[in-house]
Formats: C-alpha cells, sequence, structure tokens
C-alpha cells in the first residue's frame, strides 16, 4: 500500500509541475501577444492570433497560420493582408451587439415656417455613429421650405426612392422623368431615374428642381422628404440602371376621401381602432408599400380617441399633418408593455402640425387625442424592407397580452397563412401612376 501511495503522490506531483509549466509558457506568450499588440487584458482581451484579430475571449487556440500560403505555399503576403482584416468574437456575448440606439427626436415646424429657401436635414449621425447623413440607418428625412415665387434644388446620389408630402402651399417639381404640379396634401415618390436622362439641375446626380407658386401663410412652400440613400451608402452599392417603379402622385383630396369612406365600425360591428389607409404601388403587390424600401400611412384620429399600444420592428419618421388641439394630441413611447397593457415608462412626443417625431423600432407606442378636432398624421417607415423580409412583426397590445394571458409567446413574424386574407386596393387608377406632364 506504502508503495502505490508514493506512486500517487510521485504522479500528483508530475501532473501538476506539467500543469504549472504549461501554464507558465501560456503566460509568456500571452504577454508577448498583448506587448505586440499594444491591448491591455487586465478584463477582456482582444488578442491578435497570426494576424487575426481575436476580441472577447482570455484564451485563444486559433490559429490561421496554414491558411498564410496557398497549398502550393506561394501568395503568402496577400492571404496575410486579408488576415489582417479578420476579427473573431465569442458567440453568446456578441450575438446581440452592443449598437448606438436610433433615439426619439422632435422636429418643430417652426423649422419650415420662416426664413430663406433652404433644405433642413434631421441628421442624426451623430447618434447612430454613421459618417454619412442620415435619420435612421435606413433612411434620410428633412423639411424643404421654398420662398414664394422662387425655386430651391434637392438631390440624391444613390437611392432607390425618394418621397415628398406637401405639407403646405402650391407649385410644381421638375424631374428627370418630367413636370408634376402639386399643392397642400399631396404626396409622390420617385424611384432612381438613371444618368442618362437630361439632369434638370446640378445639385448632385438625381436633382429635382421644386418651384413654390403660392402660400398664404408663411410666405413659402413647404416639403417633407424621405429618400433611402443611407441605406445604400452602409451596403456601399448603387441603383440598378432599370426603374424599380415608375414615379407615382397620390392626390391629397383622394387619400382624405378614402380615408372617410371607411367605417367607423369593423367587420365584427366593433369601433374600429384605427381608420387609416395604406399607400401602395402597382410595383409592389406583395408588400403592398408605397416604394420597395419605404412604407406610409394616413392615418386619422378622432377627437376623444385613442389608438392602442402596438409596435413594429421599422422605424416610424412620424409627420403630424394635422396636430389636432394644441397639448391635446400626444404619442406615448416606452421599450416595454405592462401586463394591463400600458406602456412601461412611457416617453412623451406631442404632435404639432407640420412637425416630426421619429419612433425607435421594437417601441410601443400609443397615440391620444384629448381634444374635440380630428389629427392626422403620416408615418413614413422602412417597412418596405422589412415586409418583404417577413420580418415587420407588428403586434398590438391586445393581442400581445391575450397570448401571455394563455402563457404562450408568438415567435414567427406573421401570422398562419391560412387566417390571412388578400384585400385588394380602396382606389386604383384614380391614382396617377407613371403620368406627368
Amino acid at each position: 500500500m506504502a508503495f502505490f501511495s508514493g506512486l500517487v503522490s510521485l504522479s500528483v506531483v508530475a501532473v501538476a509541475l506539467c500543469q504549472w509549466l504549461q501554464l507558465s509558457l501560456f503566460s509568456a506568450a500571452s504577454a508577448s501577444v498583448i506587448a505586440s499588440s499594444g491591448k491591455n487584458c487586465s478584463q477582456n482581451c482582444s488578442q491578435v492570433s497570426d494576424g487575426v484579430l481575436v476580441k472577447d475571449v482570455s484564451v485563444s487556440s486559433l490559429s490561421v497560420a496554414e491558411a498564410q500560403c496557398d497549398p502550393s505555399g506561394k501568395n503568402c503576403e496577400g492571404n496575410k493582408e486579408w488576415s489582417a482584416q479578420a476579427e473573431i468574437y465569442e458567440y453568446t456575448s456578441s450575438a446581440n451587439p452592443k449598437m448606438s440606439e436610433i433615439p426619439i427626436r422632435v422636429f418643430g415646424p417652426e423649422l419650415h415656417q420662416t426664413g430663406p429657401s433652404r433644405v433642413v436635414p434631421f441628421d442624426l449621425s451623430t447618434d447612430l455613429q454613421l459618417d454619412y447623413p442620415a435619420t435612421s440607418p435606413n433612411l434620410m428625412a428633412s423639411f424643404v421650405r421654398i420662398v414664394t415665387g422662387a425655386s430651391l434644388p434637392t438631390g440624391v446620389e444613390r437611392a432607390t426612392s425618394q418621397l415628398f408630402y406637401v405639407i403646405r402651399g402650391a407649385g410644381k417639381s421638375q424631374t428627370r422623368a418630367g413636370e408634376l404640379a402639386w399643392k397642400e396634401g399631396d404626396l409622390f415618390v420617385l424611384p432612381y431615374l438613371g444618368d442618362d436622362a437630361t439632369a434638370v439641375c446640378a445639385e448632385k446626380n438625381q436633382c429635382v428642381q421644386h418651384f413654390c407658386q403660392e402660400d398664404p401663410h408663411f410666405g413659402g412652400c413647404a416639403l417633407y422628404w424621405v429618400h433611402d440613400e443611407p441605406l445604400l451608402k452602409y451596403l456601399g452599392t448603387r441603383p440598378d440602371t432599370v426603374r424599380r417603379f415608375e414615379p407615382t402622385v397620390f392626390p391629397g383630396h383622394v387619400m382624405k376621401d378614402t380615408v372617410a369612406a371607411i367605417s367607423d365600425l369593423d367587420e365584427e360591428g366593433l369601433v374600429r381602432n384605427r381608420r387609416g389607409i395604406l399607400l401602395g404601388n402597382s410595383a409592389t403587390p406583395q408588400t403592398k408599400t408605397v416604394t420597395p424600401t419605404m412604407w406610409s400611412l394616413l392615418n386619422t384620429l378622432g377627437g376623444h380617441a385613442t389608438q392602442d399600444a402596438h409596435k413594429h420592428n421599422s422605424v416610424a419618421l412620424d409627420l403630424a399633418v394635422n396636430g389636432g388641439q394644441k397639448g391635446k394630441v400626444y404619442t406615448l413611447l416606452g421599450r416595454s408593455l405592462a401586463a394591463d397593457g400600458s406602456i412601461v415608462d412611457a416617453e412623451r412626443a406631442e404632435w404639432q402640425s407640420g412637425g416630426v417625431f421619429v419612433t425607435p423600432p421594437g417601441w410601443w407606442h400609443a397615440h391620444y387625442n384629448e381634444g374635440n378636432v380630428p389629427a392626422w398624421v403620416l408615418p413614413v417607415q422602412d417597412a418596405g424592407l422589412y415586409t418583404h423580409q417577413r420580418t415587420l412583426d407588428i403586434r398590438f397590445a391586445a393581442g400581445e397580452m391575450e397570448r401571455l394571458k394563455n402563457g404562450t409567446s408568438r415567435g414567427a413574424t406573421l401570422p398562419p397563412t391560412e387566417t390571412m386574407k388578400s384585400v385588394p386596393p380602396m382606389v386604383a387608377g384614380t391614382i396617377m401612376t407613371g403620368h406627368v406632364r
């Protein structure tokens, strides 16, 4: 027994000595890596292993030494240069990376009511940590003020879609596809019109020249302008030379008359929670969106009405077409929904006629009108993209509360296909598509 006991003791000592030697060798090697990379690994280490940056790991057994050369033993320098761009992350700590959030912001109507002709961009690129102008990761929004009797160009380099809504005034816009006359309440969208057609102005290569003929209120027309150039700048690409859709105009009186034709009661005889119209396009039959990337809705909120909490994965850039009674119409926004359907720690955004507020993606939000006058809102979202990807995932508080009460949580972003209906457009044909003078 003493013999075997002695062997066990020697074995334990040998194993311990071996482990100590391995640890010492690894520590020295790690110190060399840390010293050469200039990184401090006292908390999370960022190590360089054979030219590849390995982040958020304390130990790396990865090696790309074999990948430095091709099988013939050549091209070693080229492979080494390419591997210098590679970064590797531990999955569980990086699957939901820490990113800058899209903030709630309000852009008041005073920005377009006075002053010279100009574009007023809603540039949140600093908040989003982007090196190009953007209001959200995929969209850029601006006010455009044009003094009565004057003209002003607007332009983009590489947007697939541009949307203009006439907040105020009457005038016309000259494009590479022709001239369009507009008045308050009209909305029109333009595709990428290519580079071959004759330019109408020199403001970048997709220039539109706007002219304000009259405005009895503030001495200048006002447009709400949204486009998707930030998405294309992120991808580092340009649109196809073939138009994805045709220039399209939605006359304001047609849109409002269509909303007015919607019954106050739904199919089950209950008071309809929302009265609004989605703006579609013949080029987007599946998504029913105003362009392939952008989605828009004209929605009315009656006096003393509430539109209950809902959320979606797209960003909403909401224009209060008519803010109703001052201080009486607002939106509450928050990250979470309580068991009773209220929004937890809600922030408040006031509706101001002609003003815009940003609704971050995934935030629950509900609209309230405590006044007597109906209010109108026109959100513009990047939901064309999300709807195409089947990831818009719009949810309403009532349905979410029912699922939670039943102990379920819907994972799918779309309801079962058999519960969905194909709905024809309320208006088609009177909307002018591709017809410009």
